[in-house]
């Protein structure tokens, strides 16, 4: 940890700190949701629902390292036993009990939109009182907003070919 990078976070760090866990919880929980999701699911169009969900569970990994990386910067200790993600989670996690890929789909672009907002407030919370962690969060941002996005159309394809199958 070095002192004068602690220094120039205008904000309590141990609050920054336990934000920055929540989040962090909230990551090792998506790349599960995603890591499992994308090999239990079925139904149509399962190869491409399978590559994006693998692809955004590799995300949500690097998410977590920055995270942890962060966390360590100012001081702090990630959350260290996974049965305390729980406890520490903004968004939760939704098992893919129903594998089907509308509903796999579906658990998943909840997910990100919660964690747009939990970025988003981190982001507006740190943009003028800590430049490091503020990059961080915006880059985990810019990430989330393409995942939501990526998860979507892939939505709005299968709906398309449900939809032609009924014709």
């Amino acid at each position: 940890m070095g002192t004068k990078g602690i220094e120039i976070v205008d904000m309590d760090v141990k609050q920054l700190i336990g934000l920055l866990n929540k989040a962090f919880s909230d990551e090792w929980l998506a790349y599960y949701q995603y890591w499992i999701g994308a090999r239990v699911v079925k139904g149509p169009m399962k190869e491409a629902v399978i590559a994006e969900l693998t692809q955004h569970a590799a995300d949500e990994l690097r998410h977590a390292d920055m995270l942890a990386l962060r966390i360590i910067q100012l001081g702090g200790t990630p959350v260290t036993k996974p049965d305390e993600w729980f406890k520490h989670s903004n968004c939760g996690y939704d098992a893919p009990d129903k594998p089907f890929v509308k509903d796999v789909l579906d658990q998943n672009i909840k997910g990100e939109q919660c964690a747009i907002m939990t970025y988003k407030s981190l982001v507006n919370l740190t943009m003028t009182k800590d430049p490091v962690t503020f990059n961080v969060v915006l880059q985990i941002l810019q990430d989330e907003v393409e995942h939501e996005e990526d998860l979507q159309a892939v939505r709005e394809d299968l709906d398309a070919l449900l939809m032609s199958a009924q014709k």
